[in-house]
C-alpha cells in the first residue's frame, strides 16, 4: 500500500501572512493542530512539516505541539545545520528527511549533493540514528546519489519529483525512467523508497511507473484543494488516485 504524507508548511504560510508577529492572538488562524488533525481523520499516514532556519512558516512550537499530540508518525524536514539539528533531537519525530535549503527559494529547488557534502551528512545521520529516528535524504534521481546515501547511512531515500512534475511530453518521460532507474538502484541498496515536490492527482498517475514507493510527501496541491473543497475531501481525492498504484 502507498503510503501518504501530508505536508502541511503551507496551512502555516497562510497564518504567517497575518499573524507572524501574533501568534498567541486567539484569531491567529489557521490552526496548525487542527489542520493535521484533519489529516489524520482523512487517513493521512503521517504529518511533514519543515523547520527552515528562516521559520518563514513551521515554528518551533508547531514542530513540539505535534509531535505531542498527532497519532499518526511525524516527520520532520529540516537543512543539515547544527540549531535545527539539536531540535530535532529534542522532538525526536519518527522520520527526519535532510534536504537543501537557500533562504531566496520560494520552496525546496532541488536534492542534496550527497556526495560532496557526504561526512556532514555521515555525521548528522548516525547522531539522528542513535537517538531512535529513521533518518531520510531529499536527493535527486541520479545513480552516485542513491550510492552516497547508503554509505552515509540513510535509511530511506525521497526522490525529488519537482522536475518531473513540472515537465510535459517527452521530457515527462525521460524523468519517469530516471525515477524508475533510481528507485531501483535504492531498492537494491536497502533503501526505503519516496518521492515528492510538485505531485497533484493530474500528475501523479504517470508516477505509478516507478517501482518499490513506499510513500509520497505531498502538500501544496492538497492545501490548494482544499481551498475550495476542504482538507478531508481534498487528501480524500489524492488517497483514491494513490490506491491505483500497482507497486
Amino acid at each position: 500500500m502507498l503510503h501518504l504524507g501530508v505536508n502541511i508548511d503551507h496551512v502555516a504560510t497562510l497564518r504567517q501572512a497575518r499573524y507572524a508577529t501574533m501568534l498567541d492572538s486567539p484569531n491567529a488562524e489557521p490552526v496548525l493542530l487542527d489542520a493535521a488533525r484533519e489529516s489524520e481523520a482523512a487517513g493521512a499516514h503521517s504529518i511533514t512539516v519543515h523547520l527552515r532556519a528562516d521559520r518563514r512558516h513551521i515554528q518551533d512550537a508547531d514542530v513540539y505541539l505535534l509531535k505531542r499530540e498527532l497519532k499518526v508518525k511525524l516527520n520532520l524536514e529540516m537543512g543539515n545545520t547544527p540549531e535545527i539539528l539539536e531540535i530535532a533531537l529534542k522532538v525526536k519525530p519518527d522520520f527526519v528527511c535532510l534536504v537543501p535549503e537557500n533562504r531566496k527559494e520560494i520552496t525546496t529547488e532541488g536534492g542534496l549533493d550527497v556526495p560532496s557534502h557526504a561526512a556532514a551528512l555521515k555525521e548528522t545521520t548516525t547522531r539522528l540514528k542513535d537517538a531512535g529516528i529513521r533518518v531520510s535524504f531529499f536527493v535527486d534521481p541520479v545513480r552516485d546519489h542513491m550510492y552516497a546515501s547508503a554509505d552515509c547511512g540513510a535509511d530511506m531515500v525521497e526522490l525529488h519529483t519537482g522536475t518531473f512534475a513540472n515537465a510535459v511530453g517527452a521530457e515527462r518521460q525521460a524523468e519517469v525512467v530516471r525515477l524508475v532507474e533510481a528507485a531501483a538502484q535504492a531498492h537494491d541498496l536497502g533503501l526505503q523508497v519516496n518521492a515528492g515536490h510538485g505531485l497533484t492527482t493530474r500528475n501523479v498517475r504517470d508516477l505509478f511507473a516507478v517501482p518499490h514507493l513506499a510513500e509520497l510527501n505531498i502538500g501544496h496541491s492538497l492545501v490548494s484543494r482544499a481551498i475550495t473543497v476542504g482538507l478531508r475531501t481534498s487528501i480524500g481525492e489524492m488517497l483514491a488516485v494513490m490506491g491505483e498504484y500497482p507497486g
